[in-house]
């Protein structure tokens, strides 16, 4: 799909993506994707190297989280978001802990990093909050190439049905993902994490006063979700445990967001960018009603 001006478009509105990707328990989806991310070889060599995801984590997540909302529910600024992501990669190359050459654009380097976002979601989804239908799962790899594209994903470099897709994704864990330096750091709790420098003066204050004693609690629950919502596929891959009591615990968190998340107001359920997004569709689609 694509705008009339030849750029790819961005998702539908009611799409599987339009829907989940806004919703705030996407959230705790996103720290699961990026360690499957960083599982490959230069791409974790290239966040080592070149993120600030150490000296600036929430800014670097506040980032992310806006460019992934662009993708979506951006419309004509979808486009250009992928165009400026490609040219932040540009320069980031270098090599990696077995003295490969990388570069961040490297086709198959750059479609791994989006292509986990989708056996991510998927697997997430099933806890917080339903288990897709077969069809909701093709409409969702569908919508996950259409981002791809508006990243400059081609398409010879992902697979084009789920059929595909999955043995792909099965030979990356194979002979490609392994637990790197910043999977290791990412899954550990004990690695500390300054404290937040988003959101009003008062409350960053209050949190840098009770850091100390907060952040082992949120590493320890940032571990706990992004090993939880990885695929079991994928912590086998990484050599990374998992436990029954551990399970029980995602399952009833899961289980709390499932009742919780829907009952609240949209301007609770939804991200700012995704709430205006769904709110300017509502009015277009009021304005396009025939007046009777």
């Amino acid at each position: 799909m694509t705008h009339a001006s030849g750029r790819p478009a961005p998702p539908p509105p009611g799409g599987v993506l339009w829907t989940l990707t806004g919703d705030i328990r996407s959230l705790l989806m996103l720290p699961a994707a990026f360690v499957l991310q960083v599982a490959h070889p230069a791409v974790g060599a290239g966040v080592d190297e070149h993120s600030v995801f150490r000296t600036d984590p929430w800014g670097r997540a506040d980032r992310s989280l806006r460019s992934l909302q662009l993708w979506v529910y951006g419309g004509e600024q979808a486009a250009e978001e992928g165009r400026r992501l490609r040219r932040a990669h540009r320069a980031v190359r270098g090599t990696d802990a077995h003295g490969r050459p990388y570069h961040a654009l490297d086709p198959a380097v750059y479609a791994w990093v989006h292509a986990t976002g989708f056996p991510v979601h998927r697997h997430a989804a099933r806890y917080l909050v339903r288990p897709m239908t077969a069809a909701q799962e093709r409409a969702f790899y569908a919508e996950w190439l259409q981002v791809g594209r508006i990243l400059g994903i081609r398409d010879r470099d992902m697979p084009q049905t789920i059929e595909e897709f999955w043995p792909y994704y099965r030979k990356a864990l194979a002979d490609v993902v392994e637990p790197t330096a910043v999977v290791r750091e990412l899954l550990d709790p004990r690695v500390p994490v300054p404290p937040p420098d988003r959101g009003p003066l008062p409350l960053r204050l209050l949190l840098r006063a009770l850091w100390p004693l907060l952040w082992p609690r949120f590493t320890r629950f940032r571990a706990f979700v992004a090993t939880g919502f990885l695929p079991p596929e994928a912590r086998e891959a990484l050599g990374v445990g998992w436990t029954a009591a551990q399970e029980r615990k995602l399952r009833l968190l899961g289980r709390v967001a499932r009742a919780v998340v829907p009952a609240l107001p949209e301007r609770l359920r939804y991200l700012p960018l995704a709430r205006r997004a769904r709110a300017a569709h509502r009015a277009d689609l009021r304005a396009r009603r025939p007046v009777r």
